[in-house]
């Protein structure tokens, strides 16, 4: 099982950029999705959760209204859609996976991570 993420760079603050993670190895529509994000010197934290069919999703309140999730099954990719990114969403950016139909906020709970794609937003 192989989850890999890209599409993070840099952009200056109020730029958009999407992530996406690619899944290889498993039956994807089966499993609840995540991004994640680490700024150094800070724990990980959770920013964005999808159900396994898509239908709804959760988002951590400082991406709110700015950022969305989504995937597509059948290509057995996730999306990150950042928009009006500012200077604080600077980190490393995380997707996984975890078998259920519902949302998950605790990384604890994932069992499968990508290696993470660094975003990094100029003032």
């Amino acid at each position: 099982v192989q989850l890999q993420a890209s599409g993070g760079g840099s952009v200056q603050a109020g730029g958009s950029l999407r992530v996406s993670c690619a899944v290889s190895g498993r039956t994807f529509s089966f499993y609840g999705m995540g991004w994640f994000r680490q700024a150094p010197g800070k724990e990980r934290e959770f920013v964005a959760a999808i159900r396994s069919n898509g239908g709804t999703a959760y988002y951590a309140d400082s991406v709110k209204g700015r950022f969305t999730i989504s995937r597509d099954n059948a290509k057995n990719m996730g999306y990150l859609q950042m928009n009006s990114l500012k200077p604080e969403d600077t980190a490393v950016y995380y997707c996984a996976t975890k078998p259920g139909s519902g949302l998950y906020t605790d990384a604890k709970s994932y069992d499968y991570w990508g290696q993470g794609t660094q975003v990094t937003v100029s003032s």
